[in-house]
């Protein structure tokens, strides 16, 4: 058994031992509202957020236009006692965490009464955390460890999407070609690939369109979980011959001889985001809310559009990402999404059954996923 399937089943095993103490770890002490479980609360419109701020969850265009608020909405609602939020990541140089890094360097948080820390930490292992109540929420995506940690009992629910790729953009699936192999004939099939995060990751759901083109299926790869800094490297050096490379990291071997794309993720669709666990879905959803509409209003101001074309800003990120300017500048923007797709984490499981990582019967997506607490921020009644 490989490492990435043995911390996807290691998940679920541990849920059992965790439960009790989870039901009970209630770390904040909360008004009556607050405790009212998401889906049960009143939601009121929000001013700078009007029709444009929710688009129908079973729009799976390439080219539906984002959720959006004016900039400067949804506006800060201080709690009234302030917060203490850990939320886990497994990096915090990648552009896709870049909404996290600006809401906390810009105060977008602090606004909202929320003293936020953000921790590195790989999902299987911020997982039980997150579940226990010892961190708060995770930037991460629904992988096979997630889902198979929520079958053994874990209260942990997707609440907000992250991301899809420009049309432009080249991130996903990226080969070094043998002798005798083009961009359009290359064999997967016994192929090493390396991810961060390893057999189960939310990558297998457009990675199985990519590979049925390639003569070869889910079951066929073999998979090395590397390091966010490593798995460059590795296609590089031989280590691996395939990996998954995010932006900007593709740039790197975009136009070299050797190196194909062979395929990314869906546009118009998140596959990751932000995931609650009982602390913020339960216990204080108050703090729960105000995280989500911070993070939705340095959407609706930093990356509203195309964000790159703001010469300072990218200068800005370059610095807060610990990124190459020149390298950061070289790629499309991405198209910064809070909502999530009907059907996505349905799409995942299959995914995930394919590659032998998943336990039991599919989880119904009222399992799963939580959209109430993003329509609240914005105003949105379903």
């Amino acid at each position: 058994m490989s490492r990435g399937t043995r911390q996807a089943y290691g998940v679920a095993i541990a849920a059992a031992a965790l439960l009790a103490s989870a039901a009970c770890s209630s770390p904040y002490e909360s008004d009556s509202s607050s405790k009212a479980a998401a889906g049960d609360r009143t939601i009121r419109p929000v001013e700078g957020c009007g029709a444009k701020a929710w688009t129908d969850p079973g729009d799976l265009s390439p080219t539906r236009t984002p959720a959006r608020c004016l900039p400067g909405a949804p506006s800060p609602q201080p709690l009234s006692e302030p917060r203490e939020l850990t939320i886990a990541t497994g990096t915090l140089s990648a552009e896709y965490v870049a909404p996290l890094q600006v809401a906390l360097d810009k105060g977008e948080f602090k606004k909202e009464g929320l003293d936020v820390t953000l921790k590195v930490l790989p999902t299987p292992d911020a997982l039980p955390l997150l579940a226990k109540g010892d961190i708060d929420a995770l930037w991460a995506a629904p992988e096979a460890a997630v889902m198979n940690g929520i079958k053994g009992g874990f209260d942990i629910k997707w609440v907000a999407g992250n991301f899809s790729p420009a049309a432009r953009s080249k991130s996903g699936l990226w080969v070094r070609l043998k002798e005798g192999e083009t961009a359009n004939r290359v064999t997967m099939a016994g192929r090493k690939l390396g991810t961060m995060i390893g057999k189960g990751s939310v990558i297998a759901y457009p990675m199985e369109k990519a590979l049925e083109k390639h003569g070869g299926g889910l079951a066929d790869i073999q998979y090395q979980q590397l390091g966010s800094a490593d798995v460059l490297t590795a296609l590089q050096n031989g280590g691996v011959d395939s990996a998954w490379l995010l932006d900007p990291v593709w740039r790197k071997v975009d136009g070299e001889q050797g190196y194909a794309f062979l395929g990314g993720q869906p546009q118009g669709e998140p596959l990751g985001g932000m995931l609650y666990g009982p602390a913020l879905l339960q216990d204080d959803v108050d703090a729960g809310v105000a995280l989500l509409r911070a993070y939705i209003r340095t959407l609706n101001t930093y990356f509203a559009s195309d964000y790159k074309q703001d010469a300072t800003f990218v200068t800005y990120l370059a610095k807060l990402l610990k990124a190459e300017e020149p390298i950061l500048k070289s790629t499309p923007p991405l198209a910064m999404d809070w909502e999530i797709r009907s059907g996505t984490t349905t799409r995942l499981q299959s995914a995930y059954e394919a590659q032998g990582v998943a336990e039991g019967s599919p989880l119904p997506e009222s399992r799963t996923t939580n959209r109430t607490l993003y329509e609240e921020a914005v105003g949105h009644q379903p």
